[in-house]
């Protein structure tokens, strides 16, 4: 308030010296110029000159804001043309969620040249692109996809695979993923997708050498990966085995089943399914001593009697010792349904008919099963007993079969 009133005050003062000065003396201004004569008084000399700065003040804000208004003007353009591909990208996205291919290809790409990330628009159009099954417009869209920016053929070559994958087009797809290895070795989702190319090509070599790769970078649970090794192992000892049969068998060749049983994880050389798949085709190869041995080994130390079915079925280079190993065993499992049915094959095998008959008995006391059934009737069969082998076959085939309890018309 008092700076108000001394500001008043101070403008009071001037007029008042300003209005004394020009009635004391107006003073003279003369300014001649060619033909032209101007005279005039200071004071109206002053107050145009004022008026002069005034009005350049003014024309030179105006024109400021003349440039100013412009630029707004091209600033609203572009923000006007970068809010409408957002609005394209947006809805090119929820077509893509809601499965519409053709509006999302088309919303997506129109999108693209102007969208704050292009590489997001083409990658998403050319997948819309491939779920019509137009493969010219799916590879055009990640050529336009890797030109856009920079840096991203990792991201255009993933998308790439998946696309391939998808499409079953499994070659190609292997031959991209390796070319991106090269530049990603430990590229996590690189490695899932040459986990799943290589099962989808059952190329069970190659899976096996990638396996304790993606057990280090964790790509999996543990145990889905403990259930995919076995399923590899499986079938590698399997199609190797199927090779040796195509080639013969000659014992050059037995050397490659050999060699894939020494290249097993430590897990996997105490996995029973595993050791009888192993063990199996060494039989069935013609290999069935060292089978037995490797048998033999394994039981000694870890029970199984998926495994002791098969030591019942191979035959070692001496069935008699054979018999008296498993014999012993039975001193510690007397109720063991499957190792009884086991001695009783090996007693076939040493030409003790009663004691086989009597295993058998046993076995099938514990357990009635399709296989006691069937060694009963074929034993009972050669002993010329054909009553008790015929009651033998019936209910084998009954239990086999799951047939009811039916009335029967009487025996005569």
């Amino acid at each position: 308030m008092r700076m108000l009133f001394l500001l008043i005050l101070i403008m009071l003062a001037a007029s008042v010296a300003l209005t004394t000065m020009v009635s004391i003396d107006a003073g003279y201004v003369r300014i001649s110029w060619g033909n032209y004569l101007l005279e005039t008084s200071v004071w109206v000399a002053l107050a145009a000159i004022i008026l002069l700065i005034t009005a350049l003040s003014v024309v030179s804000r105006s024109w400021r804001g003349v440039k100013s208004s412009t630029g707004g003007v091209s600033n609203w353009f572009l923000s006007s043309s970068s809010q409408r591909a957002r609005k394209k990208t947006t809805r090119g996205l929820l077509e893509l969620a809601e499965g519409n291919w053709k509006r999302a290809q088309k919303h997506l790409s129109a999108a693209a040249p102007k969208a704050e990330t292009p590489l997001i628009n083409y990658l998403a159009a050319a997948q819309a692109a491939f779920e019509q099954g137009n493969e010219k417009d799916t590879e055009e869209l990640l050529r336009k996809a890797y030109e856009s920016t920079p840096g991203s053929d990792l991201a255009v070559g993933i998308t790439q695979a998946q696309l391939q994958l998808g499409s079953h087009q499994l070659e190609q797809c292997l031959a991209t993923l390796l070319r991106l290895r090269k530049q990603a070795p430990q590229h996590p989702f690189i490695l899932k997708l040459l986990k799943n190319v290589y099962f989808k090509l059952e190329d069970w070599h190659q899976l096996s050498v990638l396996i304790p790769e993606l057990r280090r970078q964790r790509i999996a649970e543990t145990h889905e990966l403990d259930v995919l090794e076995r399923e590899t192992w499986v079938n590698l000892l399997a199609h190797t085995a199927d090779e040796i049969r195509r080639q013969s068998g000659s014992s050059q060749n037995i050397e490659q089943l050999n060699q894939h049983w020494d290249r097993l994880p430590g897990s996997m050389r105490r996995d029973e399914t595993i050791i009888h798949a192993y063990a199996e085709h060494l039989s069935n190869l013609g290999q069935q001593a060292q089978a037995e041995t490797l048998l033999r080994k394994v039981l000694r130390n870890h029970w199984s009697d998926l495994l002791i079915d098969l030591y019942g079925r191979v035959c070692g280079n001496s069935p008699e010792e054979q018999l008296l190993i498993a014999e012993n065993w039975l001193k510690e499992r007397p109720n063991n349904e499957t190792l009884l049915l086991a001695l009783g094959r090996l007693s076939l095998r040493n030409q003790l008919w009663g004691k086989a008959k009597e295993y058998f008995k046993a076995s099938h006391r514990i357990k009635k099963t399709p296989q006691t059934y069937g060694e009963l009737c074929r034993l009972t069969a050669h002993l010329e007993e054909h009553q008790l082998s015929s009651e033998y076959f019936v209910q084998g085939i009954m239990e086999l079969v799951g047939l009811p309890e039916l009335p029967q018309p009487e025996k005569r």
